[in-house]
């Protein structure tokens, strides 16, 4: 059976089941072979790269946002974030690695925590951040990506992607097929909005669910999450946030809703 496909004004195109077969095939295989079980999450990961080559990837970034970044002298934030920061890590279990923790000058509410252990936070954040427990709200969670493994995933999935559209094009275009840039292009969607976004906003709760349990062990008050996220939509303005569908993070209710209910399981009252 054919599977005609019409763009817009452009002529129907025509797509056996072979060829749409052999274009989606070789970024199944991909998918498939790379998965691993994540005990932590419960769930498996897509992992196509090492441990190794993400400190490798983390080492260049960090210098070059050295090179970009200056870096703030205020020795009031510098001392709370480094009194903070290892914390957190320590709780994290983390403690392998050589952490280092920078304060860069910048008004963004912007924080993150490398792969390597290299931590960035701007002056902005604590502007946010009304205490110490606030601020171990921001390292918890940018500490639970690290320890969760997202950026070596994150690549992954973006590897796996690019596989897939790479597929679909040869494949439509060895068997002269017109329009096939418009069908990558679909494909190409159908890539960011059904797979890499999900995951996104999929790894920023599971960051969020993981920082809390380390503000905990650290003897920070996870109940001051609510606080720090509550500030971080307040202050976002007018600007009305994309839909959730197409955000790379979780909406504030739906983020508001999870953190509620990791903080119950806890034993928290909330």
């Amino acid at each position: 059976m054919d599977v005609h496909v019409t763009f817009l004004d452009r002529k129907p195109v025509e797509l056996s089941r072979r060829q749409i077969i052999k274009g989606l095939a070789a970024g199944y295989i991909v998918a498939v072979s790379g998965c691993v079980e994540n005990q932590m999450l419960g769930r498996q990961q897509l992992m196509l790269v090492s441990d190794a080559q993400i400190v490798q990837l983390s080492a260049a970034t960090w210098t070059q946002i050295r090179k970009d970044q200056k870096v703030s002298t205020n020795r009031t934030l510098n001392r709370r974030l480094g009194t903070v920061g290892p914390r957190i890590v320590q709780a994290a279990g983390l403690q392998n690695r050589n952490w280092e923790y920078t304060v860069f000058k910048g008004d963004e509410a912007n924080a993150f925590v490398l792969p390597d252990g290299k931590v960035g936070f701007y002056e902005g954040i604590f502007k946010r951040a009304d205490n110490d427990d606030q601020l171990a709200t921001v390292m918890g969670h940018e500490t639970g990506h690290v320890a969760a493994r997202h950026s070596a995933e994150r690549y992954s999935q973006q590897m796996a992607a690019g596989v897939g559209m790479q597929a679909a094009q040869v494949a439509l275009q060895a068997g002269d097929v017109s329009g096939a840039s418009a069908i990558a292009s679909v494909l190409g969607a159908g890539l960011q909005f059904g797979i890499l976004l999900p995951y996104s906003r999929q790894h920023e709760l599971e960051a969020d669910r993981l920082g809390v349990n380390y503000m905990a062990r650290a003897g920070y008050d996870p109940r001051q999450s609510l606080r720090f996220w509550q500030n971080m939509s307040a202050q976002q303005g007018r600007n009305a946030p994309p839909p959730e569908f197409m955000s790379t993070h979780p909406s504030d209710a739906t983020r508001m809703a999870a953190l509620q209910q990791q903080l119950r399981a806890m034993g928290y009252q909330v």
